[in-house]
Protein backbone atom coordinates (compact mmCIF):
# COMPACT_ATOMS: atom_id res chain seq x y z
CA UNK A 1 0.00 0.00 0.00
CA UNK A 2 1.39 3.43 -0.59
CA UNK A 3 2.35 6.23 2.19
CA UNK A 4 -0.64 7.92 2.90
CA UNK A 5 -3.44 5.90 1.73
CA UNK A 6 -6.88 5.88 2.78
CA UNK A 7 -7.50 2.66 5.36
CA UNK A 8 -10.50 0.89 5.51
CA UNK A 9 -12.53 0.86 8.44
CA UNK A 10 -14.28 -2.13 7.89
CA UNK A 11 -12.22 -5.18 6.64
CA UNK A 12 -14.49 -7.27 3.95
CA UNK A 13 -14.62 -10.69 4.76
CA UNK A 14 -17.01 -13.52 3.32
CA UNK A 15 -18.68 -15.13 6.70
CA UNK A 16 -19.94 -18.89 6.23
CA UNK A 17 -23.31 -19.18 6.96
CA UNK A 18 -24.43 -22.64 4.84
CA UNK A 19 -26.80 -24.19 7.49
CA UNK A 20 -26.80 -21.58 10.29
CA UNK A 21 -29.15 -19.32 12.08
CA UNK A 22 -29.14 -15.51 11.00
CA UNK A 23 -32.05 -13.40 12.68
CA UNK A 24 -33.60 -10.01 11.36
CA UNK A 25 -35.87 -8.22 13.83
CA UNK A 26 -38.23 -6.15 11.99
CA UNK A 27 -41.52 -6.15 10.04
CA UNK A 28 -41.21 -3.09 7.31
CA UNK A 29 -39.53 -2.11 4.25
CA UNK A 30 -35.99 -2.00 6.01
CA UNK A 31 -36.55 -5.71 7.04
CA UNK A 32 -37.84 -6.70 3.41
CA UNK A 33 -34.99 -5.44 1.99
CA UNK A 34 -32.55 -7.72 4.11
CA UNK A 35 -34.65 -10.48 3.65
CA UNK A 36 -33.90 -10.46 -0.29
CA UNK A 37 -30.36 -10.09 0.50
CA UNK A 38 -29.81 -12.95 3.08
CA UNK A 39 -32.33 -15.26 0.73
CA UNK A 40 -29.48 -15.55 -1.48
CA UNK A 41 -27.87 -17.47 0.87
CA UNK A 42 -28.07 -20.55 2.01
CA UNK A 43 -28.32 -19.55 5.99
CA UNK A 44 -31.56 -20.88 7.98
CA UNK A 45 -33.23 -17.61 8.22
CA UNK A 46 -35.95 -16.29 10.88
CA UNK A 47 -37.88 -12.88 10.65
CA UNK A 48 -38.98 -11.58 14.26
CA UNK A 49 -41.86 -9.63 13.95
CA UNK A 50 -45.36 -9.22 15.97
CA UNK A 51 -46.66 -7.63 12.86
CA UNK A 52 -45.07 -8.10 9.64
CA UNK A 53 -46.21 -5.69 6.56
CA UNK A 54 -47.78 -8.10 3.70
CA UNK A 55 -45.19 -8.09 1.11
CA UNK A 56 -42.77 -9.37 3.81
CA UNK A 57 -45.43 -11.88 5.27
CA UNK A 58 -45.74 -12.79 1.68
CA UNK A 59 -42.10 -12.57 1.17
CA UNK A 60 -41.30 -15.23 4.08
CA UNK A 61 -43.93 -17.43 2.73
CA UNK A 62 -42.86 -18.35 -0.62
CA UNK A 63 -39.12 -18.64 0.53
CA UNK A 64 -39.71 -20.71 3.16
CA UNK A 65 -38.11 -18.47 6.00
CA UNK A 66 -39.22 -18.63 9.56
CA UNK A 67 -41.27 -16.23 11.16
CA UNK A 68 -41.84 -15.47 14.61
CA UNK A 69 -45.14 -13.58 15.20
CA UNK A 70 -44.25 -12.43 18.57
CA UNK A 71 -42.60 -8.91 20.52
CA UNK A 72 -38.93 -8.67 20.13
CA UNK A 73 -37.08 -10.62 22.90
CA UNK A 74 -33.42 -11.25 23.82
CA UNK A 75 -33.65 -14.73 24.14
CA UNK A 76 -34.94 -14.93 20.25
CA UNK A 77 -30.94 -13.93 19.34
CA UNK A 78 -29.10 -16.85 21.06
CA UNK A 79 -27.72 -19.35 18.64
CA UNK A 80 -27.42 -16.78 15.78
CA UNK A 81 -24.14 -16.16 13.85
CA UNK A 82 -25.36 -12.53 12.29
CA UNK A 83 -28.39 -10.70 13.33
CA UNK A 84 -30.24 -7.74 11.58
CA UNK A 85 -32.28 -4.71 13.47
CA UNK A 86 -34.37 -3.30 10.80
CA UNK A 87 -37.30 -2.17 12.80
CA UNK A 88 -37.26 1.15 11.93
CA UNK A 89 -37.61 1.93 15.63
CA UNK A 90 -34.51 3.87 16.50
CA UNK A 91 -34.77 2.75 20.55
CA UNK A 92 -35.85 -0.98 19.53
CA UNK A 93 -32.94 -1.44 16.65
CA UNK A 94 -30.36 -0.25 19.87
CA UNK A 95 -31.58 -2.20 21.68
CA UNK A 96 -31.14 -5.17 19.38
CA UNK A 97 -28.04 -4.26 18.51
CA UNK A 98 -26.63 -4.04 22.27
CA UNK A 99 -28.33 -7.68 22.73
CA UNK A 100 -26.78 -9.13 19.74
CA UNK A 101 -23.21 -7.49 21.07
CA UNK A 102 -23.75 -8.89 24.98
CA UNK A 103 -24.17 -12.28 23.36
CA UNK A 104 -21.17 -11.89 21.03
CA UNK A 105 -23.06 -11.89 17.98
CA UNK A 106 -21.93 -9.38 15.24
CA UNK A 107 -24.59 -7.32 14.66
CA UNK A 108 -25.97 -4.87 11.30
CA UNK A 109 -28.35 -1.87 12.04
CA UNK A 110 -30.20 -0.74 9.23
CA UNK A 111 -28.91 3.26 8.41
CA UNK A 112 -27.23 2.98 11.54
CA UNK A 113 -23.72 3.30 11.23
CA UNK A 114 -23.05 3.94 14.68
CA UNK A 115 -24.73 0.61 15.79
CA UNK A 116 -22.66 -1.71 13.47
CA UNK A 117 -20.11 -4.21 14.05
CA UNK A 118 -20.37 -5.30 10.55
CA UNK A 119 -21.64 -3.46 7.13
CA UNK A 120 -23.86 -5.83 4.09
CA UNK A 121 -22.58 -4.92 0.67
CA UNK A 122 -24.02 -4.22 -2.30
CA UNK A 123 -24.00 -7.98 -3.84
CA UNK A 124 -22.70 -9.00 -7.11
CA UNK A 125 -24.16 -12.95 -6.95
CA UNK A 126 -22.90 -15.50 -9.37
CA UNK A 127 -22.70 -18.41 -7.17
CA UNK A 128 -20.40 -19.42 -6.19
CA UNK A 129 -18.43 -16.27 -6.76
CA UNK A 130 -19.86 -13.36 -5.42
CA UNK A 131 -18.44 -9.69 -5.43
CA UNK A 132 -19.13 -7.59 -2.58
CA UNK A 133 -19.31 -3.65 -3.02
CA UNK A 134 -19.40 -1.34 0.30
CA UNK A 135 -18.86 1.97 1.89
CA UNK A 136 -18.68 1.12 5.39
CA UNK A 137 -22.47 2.72 5.56
CA UNK A 138 -21.36 5.81 4.16
CA UNK A 139 -23.07 5.91 0.30
CA UNK A 140 -25.29 2.61 0.16
CA UNK A 141 -26.40 4.56 -3.58
CA UNK A 142 -23.13 4.73 -4.39
CA UNK A 143 -22.54 0.84 -3.95
CA UNK A 144 -25.87 0.34 -6.04
CA UNK A 145 -24.15 1.89 -8.62
CA UNK A 146 -20.66 0.15 -7.84
CA UNK A 147 -23.13 -3.13 -8.35
CA UNK A 148 -25.01 -2.09 -11.19
CA UNK A 149 -21.71 -1.78 -13.65
CA UNK A 150 -20.47 -4.72 -12.46
CA UNK A 151 -23.10 -6.46 -12.90
CA UNK A 152 -23.06 -5.80 -16.33
CA UNK A 153 -19.47 -6.81 -16.71
CA UNK A 154 -19.76 -10.44 -15.65
CA UNK A 155 -21.64 -12.74 -17.65
CA UNK A 156 -23.95 -14.93 -15.76
CA UNK A 157 -22.23 -18.35 -16.98
CA UNK A 158 -19.07 -17.60 -14.39
CA UNK A 159 -21.12 -19.17 -11.68
CA UNK A 160 -21.30 -22.71 -13.46
CA UNK A 161 -17.84 -22.14 -14.67
CA UNK A 162 -16.37 -21.54 -11.56
CA UNK A 163 -18.97 -24.36 -9.28
CA UNK A 164 -16.98 -26.70 -12.66
CA UNK A 165 -13.74 -25.45 -11.72
CA UNK A 166 -14.41 -26.11 -7.74
CA UNK A 167 -15.47 -29.61 -8.85
CA UNK A 168 -11.90 -30.07 -10.75
CA UNK A 169 -9.76 -28.66 -7.97
CA UNK A 170 -8.48 -31.62 -5.87
CA UNK A 171 -8.09 -33.14 -9.56
CA UNK A 172 -5.80 -29.97 -10.40
CA UNK A 173 -4.12 -29.77 -6.89
CA UNK A 174 -3.41 -33.75 -7.59
CA UNK A 175 -1.60 -33.54 -11.16
CA UNK A 176 -0.02 -30.28 -11.48
CA UNK A 177 2.95 -29.05 -9.18
CA UNK A 178 2.33 -25.95 -6.91
CA UNK A 179 3.43 -22.73 -8.63
CA UNK A 180 3.24 -21.65 -12.14
CA UNK A 181 1.87 -23.95 -13.50
CA UNK A 182 -1.07 -24.89 -11.72
CA UNK A 183 -1.34 -21.19 -11.83
CA UNK A 184 -1.68 -21.46 -15.92
CA UNK A 185 -4.43 -24.01 -15.76
CA UNK A 186 -6.83 -22.03 -13.51
CA UNK A 187 -5.79 -18.84 -16.05
CA UNK A 188 -6.33 -21.14 -19.16
CA UNK A 189 -9.75 -22.90 -17.94
CA UNK A 190 -10.87 -19.77 -16.97
CA UNK A 191 -10.37 -17.58 -19.79
CA UNK A 192 -10.03 -20.53 -22.62
CA UNK A 193 -12.05 -22.92 -24.32
CA UNK A 194 -13.85 -23.95 -20.79
CA UNK A 195 -14.93 -20.57 -20.29
CA UNK A 196 -16.03 -20.03 -24.21
CA UNK A 197 -18.07 -23.20 -24.40
CA UNK A 198 -19.61 -22.50 -20.93
CA UNK A 199 -20.53 -18.72 -21.88
CA UNK A 200 -22.28 -19.72 -25.10
CA UNK A 201 -24.41 -23.00 -22.72
CA UNK A 202 -22.23 -25.56 -23.84
CA UNK A 203 -21.91 -27.53 -19.91
CA UNK A 204 -20.83 -30.65 -21.35
CA UNK A 205 -18.50 -29.03 -23.30
CA UNK A 206 -16.74 -26.63 -20.97
CA UNK A 207 -16.56 -30.14 -19.08
CA UNK A 208 -14.54 -31.57 -21.67
CA UNK A 209 -12.08 -29.07 -22.30
CA UNK A 210 -11.57 -28.61 -18.78
CA UNK A 211 -10.43 -32.73 -18.37
CA UNK A 212 -8.39 -31.97 -21.80
CA UNK A 213 -6.82 -29.05 -20.36
CA UNK A 214 -5.96 -30.81 -17.15
CA UNK A 215 -4.73 -33.99 -19.08
CA UNK A 216 -2.34 -31.87 -21.47
CA UNK A 217 -0.45 -31.43 -18.16
CA UNK A 218 2.41 -29.52 -20.14
CA UNK A 219 5.23 -27.82 -18.58
CA UNK A 220 5.06 -24.21 -18.43
CA UNK A 221 7.00 -22.16 -20.63
CA UNK A 222 8.40 -19.00 -19.50
CA UNK A 223 7.18 -15.45 -20.82
CA UNK A 224 8.39 -11.45 -20.74
CA UNK A 225 6.22 -8.84 -20.72
CA UNK A 226 8.23 -5.85 -21.19
CA UNK A 227 5.10 -2.99 -19.22
CA UNK A 228 4.96 0.76 -19.32
CA UNK A 229 3.98 1.65 -15.92
CA UNK A 230 2.66 5.08 -17.05
CA UNK A 231 3.97 8.19 -15.65
CA UNK A 232 3.25 7.29 -12.21
CA UNK A 233 -0.87 7.68 -11.56
CA UNK A 234 -1.91 4.12 -11.41
CA UNK A 235 -5.03 4.95 -13.05
CA UNK A 236 -3.03 5.84 -16.21
CA UNK A 237 -2.13 2.04 -16.65
CA UNK A 238 -2.95 0.11 -19.85
CA UNK A 239 -5.80 -2.75 -19.48
CA UNK A 240 -3.24 -4.90 -20.93
CA UNK A 241 -0.87 -3.88 -18.40
CA UNK A 242 -2.95 -4.54 -15.70
CA UNK A 243 -4.05 -7.91 -16.79
CA UNK A 244 -0.26 -9.08 -17.20
CA UNK A 245 0.28 -7.92 -13.46
CA UNK A 246 -2.45 -9.93 -12.35
CA UNK A 247 -1.25 -12.70 -14.66
CA UNK A 248 2.24 -12.51 -13.12
CA UNK A 249 4.80 -14.89 -11.04
CA UNK A 250 7.34 -11.88 -10.38
CA UNK A 251 7.51 -8.28 -11.39
CA UNK A 252 10.46 -6.65 -11.50
CA UNK A 253 10.08 -3.01 -11.23
CA UNK A 254 12.19 0.33 -11.69
CA UNK A 255 12.86 2.37 -8.39
CA UNK A 256 10.75 5.49 -10.59
CA UNK A 257 7.41 2.95 -10.31
CA UNK A 258 4.95 3.74 -7.64
CA UNK A 259 4.22 1.35 -5.38
CA UNK A 260 0.36 1.73 -6.21
CA UNK A 261 1.23 0.79 -9.41
CA UNK A 262 3.28 -2.62 -8.56
CA UNK A 263 0.20 -3.18 -5.79
CA UNK A 264 -1.96 -3.65 -8.72
CA UNK A 265 -0.18 -6.76 -9.83
CA UNK A 266 -1.00 -10.35 -7.99
CA UNK A 267 -0.75 -10.18 -4.58
CA UNK A 268 1.37 -13.14 -3.98
CA UNK A 269 3.24 -12.68 -7.12
CA UNK A 270 7.31 -12.10 -5.83
CA UNK A 271 8.41 -8.32 -6.22
CA UNK A 272 11.98 -7.49 -6.92
CA UNK A 273 12.93 -3.75 -7.50
CA UNK A 274 15.90 -3.36 -9.86
CA UNK A 275 16.74 0.32 -9.24
CA UNK A 276 17.68 2.04 -12.45
CA UNK A 277 17.24 5.95 -11.25
CA UNK A 278 19.79 8.21 -10.97
CA UNK A 279 21.58 7.42 -7.98
CA UNK A 280 20.41 4.12 -6.85
CA UNK A 281 21.20 1.58 -9.77
CA UNK A 282 20.46 -1.60 -7.40
CA UNK A 283 21.50 -3.76 -10.34
CA UNK A 284 23.74 -3.31 -13.51
CA UNK A 285 21.93 -3.75 -17.00
CA UNK A 286 23.31 -7.04 -17.62
CA UNK A 287 22.08 -8.14 -14.39
CA UNK A 288 18.63 -7.48 -14.90
CA UNK A 289 19.13 -9.21 -18.57
CA UNK A 290 20.50 -12.15 -17.06
CA UNK A 291 17.87 -12.14 -14.35
CA UNK A 292 15.10 -11.81 -17.47
CA UNK A 293 16.63 -14.70 -19.06
CA UNK A 294 16.46 -17.14 -16.06
CA UNK A 295 13.31 -16.46 -15.03
CA UNK A 296 12.41 -17.65 -18.50
CA UNK A 297 13.75 -20.16 -18.67
CA UNK A 298 12.12 -21.25 -15.20
CA UNK A 299 9.05 -21.19 -16.68
CA UNK A 300 8.11 -18.25 -14.88
CA UNK A 301 5.69 -15.63 -16.45
CA UNK A 302 7.55 -11.94 -15.59
CA UNK A 303 6.45 -8.30 -15.79
CA UNK A 304 8.84 -6.20 -16.53
CA UNK A 305 7.69 -3.36 -15.00
CA UNK A 306 9.24 0.14 -16.61
CA UNK A 307 8.19 3.86 -15.83
CA UNK A 308 6.98 5.96 -18.71
CA UNK A 309 6.84 3.98 -22.23
CA UNK A 310 9.12 0.57 -22.20
CA UNK A 311 10.52 1.88 -25.64
CA UNK A 312 11.08 5.19 -24.21
CA UNK A 313 14.36 5.81 -22.73
CA UNK A 314 13.58 2.39 -21.01
CA UNK A 315 16.54 -0.14 -22.45
CA UNK A 316 14.46 -2.28 -23.59
CA UNK A 317 16.57 -2.50 -26.59
CA UNK A 318 19.26 -4.27 -24.79
CA UNK A 319 16.58 -6.71 -22.80
CA UNK A 320 14.89 -7.73 -25.85
CA UNK A 321 18.08 -8.68 -27.45
CA UNK A 322 19.00 -10.57 -24.57
CA UNK A 323 15.82 -12.70 -24.82
CA UNK A 324 15.99 -12.70 -28.59
CA UNK A 325 19.33 -14.71 -27.69
CA UNK A 326 17.85 -16.61 -25.50
CA UNK A 327 15.26 -17.89 -27.24
CA UNK A 328 12.69 -16.75 -24.52
CA UNK A 329 9.04 -15.59 -25.43
CA UNK A 330 8.91 -11.79 -24.41
CA UNK A 331 6.20 -8.80 -25.61
CA UNK A 332 6.24 -4.87 -24.82
CA UNK A 333 3.35 -3.49 -23.59
CA UNK A 334 3.22 0.23 -24.40
CA UNK A 335 3.01 2.87 -21.70
CA UNK A 336 1.66 6.66 -21.31
CA UNK A 337 5.82 8.21 -21.46
CA UNK A 338 5.79 11.46 -19.04
CA UNK A 339 6.03 13.68 -22.50
CA UNK A 340 1.82 13.07 -22.36
CA UNK A 341 1.01 13.08 -19.21
CA UNK A 342 3.07 16.49 -18.50
CA UNK A 343 1.33 17.77 -21.58
CA UNK A 344 -2.43 17.03 -20.17
CA UNK A 345 -1.12 18.66 -16.73
CA UNK A 346 -0.48 22.14 -18.91
CA UNK A 347 -3.15 21.14 -21.30
CA UNK A 348 -0.46 21.77 -23.90
CA UNK A 349 -0.81 20.65 -27.23
CA UNK A 350 2.71 19.09 -28.45
CA UNK A 351 1.46 19.54 -32.21
CA UNK A 352 -0.18 22.99 -33.51
CA UNK A 353 -1.41 23.13 -36.20
CA UNK A 354 0.49 26.03 -38.06
CA UNK A 355 2.94 26.21 -35.37
CA UNK A 356 4.77 22.99 -35.44
CA UNK A 357 4.07 19.28 -36.92
CA UNK A 358 7.20 17.32 -34.95
CA UNK A 359 8.33 16.18 -31.90
CA UNK A 360 11.88 15.56 -30.27
CA UNK A 361 12.44 13.43 -27.01
CA UNK A 362 15.80 13.33 -25.40
CA UNK A 363 17.64 13.16 -22.45
CA UNK A 364 19.50 16.36 -22.67
CA UNK A 365 22.70 14.36 -21.81
CA UNK A 366 22.69 14.79 -25.77
CA UNK A 367 23.87 18.63 -25.72
CA UNK A 368 26.79 17.86 -23.38
CA UNK A 369 29.11 16.79 -26.51
CA UNK A 370 30.98 19.12 -28.38
CA UNK A 371 29.04 18.75 -31.15
CA UNK A 372 24.86 20.06 -31.52
CA UNK A 373 22.87 16.56 -32.35
CA UNK A 374 20.75 16.46 -35.50
CA UNK A 375 17.69 17.39 -33.76
CA UNK A 376 18.69 20.39 -32.06
CA UNK A 377 18.31 21.86 -35.59
CA UNK A 378 14.38 20.41 -35.33
CA UNK A 379 13.96 22.31 -32.42
CA UNK A 380 15.26 25.38 -33.54
CA UNK A 381 12.85 25.25 -36.71
CA UNK A 382 10.08 24.92 -34.42
CA UNK A 383 9.82 21.22 -33.47
CA UNK A 384 8.46 20.46 -29.53
CA UNK A 385 11.22 19.50 -27.57
CA UNK A 386 10.46 17.02 -24.24
CA UNK A 387 13.64 16.67 -21.97
CA UNK A 388 13.58 13.90 -19.73
CA UNK A 389 15.16 14.04 -16.33
CA UNK A 390 15.63 17.62 -17.23
CA UNK A 391 16.71 19.71 -13.97
CA UNK A 392 19.89 18.34 -13.80
CA UNK A 393 20.86 19.82 -16.97
CA UNK A 394 18.44 22.31 -17.88
CA UNK A 395 21.32 24.99 -17.69
CA UNK A 396 23.41 23.37 -20.44
CA UNK A 397 19.54 22.54 -22.32
CA UNK A 398 19.62 26.53 -22.49
CA UNK A 399 23.20 27.32 -23.16
CA UNK A 400 23.44 25.35 -25.81
CA UNK A 401 19.70 25.67 -27.56
CA UNK A 402 20.54 29.59 -27.00
CA UNK A 403 24.16 29.47 -28.62
CA UNK A 404 22.68 26.94 -31.43
CA UNK A 405 20.13 30.03 -32.82
CA UNK A 406 16.45 28.90 -30.42
CA UNK A 407 15.17 32.05 -29.13
CA UNK A 408 15.87 32.94 -25.70
CA UNK A 409 11.86 33.67 -25.60
CA UNK A 410 10.99 30.34 -26.53
CA UNK A 411 8.01 29.06 -24.17
CA UNK A 412 8.86 26.48 -21.44
CA UNK A 413 7.00 24.15 -19.55
CA UNK A 414 8.13 21.95 -16.65
CA UNK A 415 6.61 19.33 -14.37
CA UNK A 416 7.69 17.59 -11.39
CA UNK A 417 5.83 14.10 -11.10
CA UNK A 418 3.68 14.57 -13.86
CA UNK A 419 0.35 13.01 -13.58
CA UNK A 420 0.54 12.51 -9.83
CA UNK A 421 -1.89 15.24 -7.29
CA UNK A 422 1.51 15.94 -5.69
CA UNK A 423 2.83 17.63 -9.08
CA UNK A 424 4.18 20.98 -9.53
CA UNK A 425 4.12 22.94 -12.44
CA UNK A 426 6.30 25.99 -14.15
CA UNK A 427 6.44 28.39 -16.95
CA UNK A 428 8.44 30.32 -18.58
CA UNK A 429 11.19 30.89 -21.59
CA UNK A 430 13.93 29.15 -22.36
CA UNK A 431 16.18 31.53 -20.83
CA UNK A 432 14.93 31.22 -17.26
CA UNK A 433 15.72 27.27 -17.52
CA UNK A 434 19.02 27.61 -15.24
CA UNK A 435 16.65 28.45 -12.16
CA UNK A 436 15.40 24.73 -12.16
CA UNK A 437 18.88 23.62 -10.88
CA UNK A 438 18.80 25.62 -7.95
CA UNK A 439 15.27 23.87 -6.74
CA UNK A 440 16.80 21.25 -5.09
CA UNK A 441 13.27 20.53 -3.38
CA UNK A 442 12.04 19.16 -6.46
CA UNK A 443 13.26 15.53 -5.94
CA UNK A 444 10.93 13.78 -7.99
CA UNK A 445 11.12 12.86 -11.92
CA UNK A 446 11.05 16.69 -13.86
CA UNK A 447 9.78 16.87 -17.61
CA UNK A 448 10.69 19.73 -19.56
CA UNK A 449 9.01 20.96 -22.70
CA UNK A 450 10.36 23.87 -25.40
CA UNK A 451 8.78 24.79 -27.98
CA UNK A 452 6.44 27.75 -29.75
CA UNK A 453 3.67 25.29 -29.10
CA UNK A 454 4.20 25.32 -25.51
CA UNK A 455 2.64 28.95 -25.20
CA UNK A 456 -0.68 27.51 -26.15
CA UNK A 457 -0.63 25.50 -22.85
CA UNK A 458 -2.81 26.79 -19.93
CA UNK A 459 -0.75 28.42 -17.62
CA UNK A 460 -3.68 28.80 -14.74
CA UNK A 461 -1.81 26.58 -12.57
CA UNK A 462 1.43 27.27 -12.82
CA UNK A 463 4.17 29.41 -10.76
CA UNK A 464 6.65 31.38 -13.42
CA UNK A 465 10.13 30.12 -13.28
CA UNK A 466 11.31 33.85 -13.58
CA UNK A 467 9.88 34.54 -10.17
CA UNK A 468 12.90 31.87 -8.54
CA UNK A 469 15.33 33.63 -10.89
CA UNK A 470 14.40 36.83 -9.14
CA UNK A 471 14.83 35.26 -5.64
CA UNK A 472 18.26 33.32 -6.60
CA UNK A 473 19.65 36.93 -7.83
CA UNK A 474 18.44 38.79 -4.53
CA UNK A 475 20.31 35.99 -2.40
CA UNK A 476 23.53 36.38 -4.57
CA UNK A 477 23.07 40.29 -4.14
CA UNK A 478 22.66 39.97 -0.43
CA UNK A 479 25.41 37.40 0.03
CA UNK A 480 27.93 40.09 -1.37
CA UNK A 481 27.22 42.67 -0.01
CA UNK A 482 27.71 40.85 3.16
Amino acid sequence: MTNGAAKLNAFPVFVRVEGEAVIIVGGGEEALAKARLLGQTSARLTIVADHAEPALAAWIAANGATHVNAPYEPALLEGAVLVFAASGDEALDRQVSNDARRLGIAVNAVDRPELCDFFTPALVNRAPLAVAVGTEGAGPVLAQMVRAKIDRMLPPSLGPLAALGNSLREAADRVLPKGSRRRRFWNDFFTGAPARAMEIGHASEARAAAAELLARNAPASGHIALVGAGPGAEDLLTLRAQRHLMEADVIMYDALVPEAVVAMGRRDAERLPVGKRKGCHSKSQDEINALLVKLGREGKRVVRLKSGDPLVFGRAGEEMQALRDAGISYEVVPGVTAAFAAAADFELPLTLRGVTSSMVFTTGHDLKGSTLPDWAKLAISGATVAVYMGRSVAADVAARLIEAGLSPDTAVAVVENASLADRRLFHGTIADLPALQARDELTGPVMTLIGDAVAGANFARSTPLAAQNRVAAARETEGAER
